[in-house]
């Protein structure tokens, strides 16, 4: 192969990543202004709920109890403060001791809880990313997984939670597909969707591991994934993981993941290229056929189908504003904030939330509930939780 071929092969190359990823390499290193905070319904609704330790929260997710009236929603929140010395999507991998938490937020009273973790092993690290929870019934408990980034592996830690808010550990689940766990979304109780992110981390050893990930990210290489597990319900089974079946391949840096209440649809999202992608969900077989593409102002982290069957999406529109809040040990970095919502009928994006980063910084979860109210986690926010919207 001739030096001349090469180099228009490798031109070719950069021009199709250039193409199709031009948009989302605008949003990573274009700088755009932005309001302190803005508030589709009213700006001066929006208040953080804040206590120590809650903070560097990435996930969200509401945990409805059904025949409990006092406790029928609330917000479970994945916090880990120590993010900046270890992360194993961006980096560092430098200090894993610190400990991340699991917070609850009762919808009609606000303040944050922190959950006792009953049970669980010593020394294994805990540092939450994604998770997801079944309901309550009957003053049942439910299941509840956790993707815990972990010093040696990844790993999904799943636990029981009584409706008076303590979580017991029950089994850590690891499996060699579990590459990048990141985001969770339940198809039963002992069932779920996960996302993996990428298929070169930041475990690889040096300079692998410093270099390919970065690269995977910003040419939007189309190397996440999202997987379907299903559970052995006998929680002392040696083989806890009863199948495991790839659902939708070839996906760049696959994120959040979220079911339709009807379970007919679900939204991935896609951080390296700016979108969110929406698929057919066969509920017997669980496979998933993408049907649409929606292209979005910022790059999304998480998302979460609300009861209306609208997707909420929330994420970064500014990378290297980010890259550079992760690389700073002094609280006073801040990265901008953006949430919108996404018609997957028509495909229509409806910014609910945007902010600077100093009134909230690095959204990285947005939830409206059944009452409309607002509420946002940021990866990177020493602010705790963003609830906008609700009656005062």
């Amino acid at each position: 192969m001739s030096l001349k071929f090469k180099t228009a092969f490798f031109i070719a190359a950069l021009s199709i990543v250039g193409w199709r990823s031009g948009r989302a390499g605008y949003q990573m290193f274009v700088s755009r202004s932005s309001p302190k905070s803005y508030y589709a319904g009213n700006p001066d609704s929006c208040i953080l709920k804040t206590a120590p330790g809650f903070e560097f929260c990435e996930d969200a997710a509401f945990w409805d109890v059904h025949g409990n009236a006092s406790l029928s929603r609330s917000v479970l929140v994945s916090c880990d403060p120590g993010r900046k010395g270890w992360n194993t999507v961006m980096g560092p991998l430098l200090h894993p001791d610190p400990h991340g938490s699991l917070w609850l937020v009762k919808v009609h009273t606000a303040e944050p809880q922190r959950l006792e973790l009953n049970n669980y092993p010593a020394n294994h690290d805990f540092h939450p990313l994604g998770m997801a929870v079944s309901p309550s019934y009957g003053n049942g408990d439910s299941n509840l997984f956790v993707v815990n980034h972990a010093r040696a592996r990844t790993v999904i830690e799943q636990f029981t939670l009584s409706p008076s808010g303590v979580a017991t550990h029950v089994r850590t689940l690891s499996s060699p597909f579990f590459v990048s766990p990141n985001s969770i979304a339940l198809t039963s109780p002992d069932s779920f969707y996960v996302t993996n992110d990428h298929l070169m981390t930041r475990r690889l050893p040096s300079p692998f591991g410093h270099v390919l990930p970065m690269v995977e990210t910003l040419f939007g290489l189309p190397l996440g994934w999202v997987s379907h597990i299903t559970l052995d319900p006998d929680t002392t089974s040696s083989t806890p993981i009863k199948r495991h079946e790839f659902s939708a391949l070839f996906i760049p840096f696959a994120n959040g993941v979220s079911i339709s209440p009807s379970g007919s649809q679900v939204a991935v999202a896609s951080s390296s290229l700016g979108e969110v992608f929406l698929f057919s969900r066969d509920q017997t077989t669980n496979l998933l056929s993408r049907t649409k593409t929606v292209p979005l102002p910022f790059l999304p982290d998480n998302l979460d189908f609300d009861e209306t069957g609208t997707v909420i999406v929330a994420g970064h529109p500014h990378f290297l504003s980010l890259i550079k809040v992760k690389s700073d040990p002094t609280p006073a970095a801040v990265a901008p904030s953006w949430i919108a919502s996404v018609n997957p009928e028509d495909s229509t994006v409806e910014t609910l939330f945007r902010s600077d980063g100093t009134f909230f910084s690095s959204s990285s979860t947005g939830l409206r509930d059944f009452e409309g109210v607002l509420w946002g986690t940021g990866l990177y926010a020493t602010e705790g939780l963003l609830i906008c919207g609700a009656s005062k």
